[in-house]
């Protein structure tokens, strides 16, 4: 079988949605699946028309977009149109496979429509409401919903759509005409290979930072307002009277970076919160190794109460400890005191509480530790993952062939 992939973007960029692409692309070829690769104008890392990366090609979508609001998607939309009906031509794949935006999707189904090839539409998030967290629009607007309507009837198209976890295929179920038999869940997971169980701390990055000693709460990923990593430092002040040792390492960068740093200043706790900044990805381990506590204290909101993140599966996998907020897209992952923590989401002081909880635990929190990640190796892996995507091709073709 041959799958023809469209991604918003793809390596050399680095972010949750690249590493859930290329887990996906490793677990499919594995099976022996034959996958193609094409990305929209969005991917605006510069390089060829066509480039290599870990032995996957992609195939890159030239466009001049307009700049003008509206034009500029459609713009978008009509160039990855063109390359992906080109594309298809030649490779001629069993299945054409967009993933979000809906940027991709719609053009998806007009190539699958022109050339009579199942479309599989994969939702990892709702781009009205990550346009929210942004700033760029508000809950409510135009904007807003008429994403969700377009969205909608593009659900309403594919002959199969997945989504990554609960919180979304509720939402989608809840939209008018929406078929229920063609909706399933390929969650988000980990390969369990890629993370070693407890490595020992970094002696040379523990001393380049002053950790020896410290009792390390951190973060790994992007510093986005929803992540909540004002909420944590604004522990500090309470916290450093209980464990004097305390500090917390962000590891990444984002548009709330100098917020964060000036909300440290504010609190008189610079000196406790250590801004690395981004790192390649193949050292990511050597911070985790660095930390005591994963803490991921992501606010309420429509994006965080229907999305499952990616990063405390990889935290548990490789055997750190994770408190993390009681919103929709955690609890679907975590079980509180089994294999990590739940504290109430926003509130300041029931954080602080679960922290010095778990502090004071001792070897107690070990078993909690282990079954984390036994939890990623059984449950959360991406072959078990991707193995429902035979089900999802099926009826896909199934449905193309309804529709024909």
């Amino acid at each position: 079988m041959k799958i023809l992939h469209v991604f918003d973007h793809s390596l050399p960029l680095h972010s949750g949605y690249t590493f859930r692409s290329l887990a996906i692309l490793e677990a499919q070829r594995a099976r022996g699946w034959e996958t193609v690769h094409l990305t929209s104008p969005k991917h605006y890392a510069e390089g060829p028309p066509y480039e290599e990366f870990n032995g996957y090609g992609f195939h890159r979508t030239p466009s001049k977009l307009s700049k003008l609001p509206v034009l500029h998607e459609l713009s978008l939309m009509q160039a990855t149109e063109q390359a992906l009906y080109q594309l298809a031509k030649e490779e001629k794949p069993d299945i054409l496979h967009a993933h979000s935006p809906l940027l991709n999707g719609r053009p998806m189904i007009a190539v699958g429509k022109a050339l009579k090839i199942p479309t599989v539409y994969e939702i990892r998030g709702f781009w009205e409401d990550a346009a929210v967290d942004h700033g760029t629009t508000y809950e409510g607007s135009l904007r807003y919903q008429l994403t969700r309507y377009l969205e909608t009837r593009l659900i309403r198209a594919a002959d199969a759509v997945t989504c990554i976890c609960n919180g979304l295929r509720d939402d989608i179920l809840a939209r008018p005409g929406v078929d229920a038999e063609k909706i399933s869940i390929i969650p988000n997971a980990v390969n369990i290979e890629q993370f070693k169980y407890l490595s020992p701390r970094d002696t040379l990055l523990e001393m380049q930072y002053d950790l020896k000693g410290a009792y390390v709460l951190g973060f790994l990923g992007s510093y986005y307002a929803y992540e909540g990593l004002d909420l944590l430092i604004h522990t500090l002040p309470i916290l450093k009277n209980s464990i004097p040792n305390v500090k917390v390492l962000l590891v990444g960068g984002g548009p709330q970076e100098e917020t964060l740093k000036q909300l440290a200043q504010e609190l008189d706790v610079s000196d406790r919160v250590i801004f690395v900044g981004r790192v390649p990805q193949k050292e990511v381990p050597q911070y985790a190794s660095l930390i005591d506590l994963m803490v991921f204290p992501r606010y309420p909101m429509r994006l965080t109460e229907t999305v499952t993140p990616l990063k405390p599966l990889e935290a548990m996998a490789q055997g750190r400890l994770v408190l993390a907020s009681d919103v929709g897209g955690h609890r679907e992952l975590i079980e509180d005191g089994d294999t990590g923590w739940l504290f109430a989401a926003g509130n300041a002081g029931d954080l602080v509480t679960k922290i010095l909880h778990i502090q004071q635990m001792g070897k107690a929190v070990e078993r909690v530790r282990e079954q984390g990640r036994y939890y990623v190796e059984q449950v959360r892996n991406w072959t078990n993952s991707v193995a429902r995507y035979e089900r999802v091709y099926a009826r896909a073709s199934e449905n193309c062939k309804k529709r024909a």
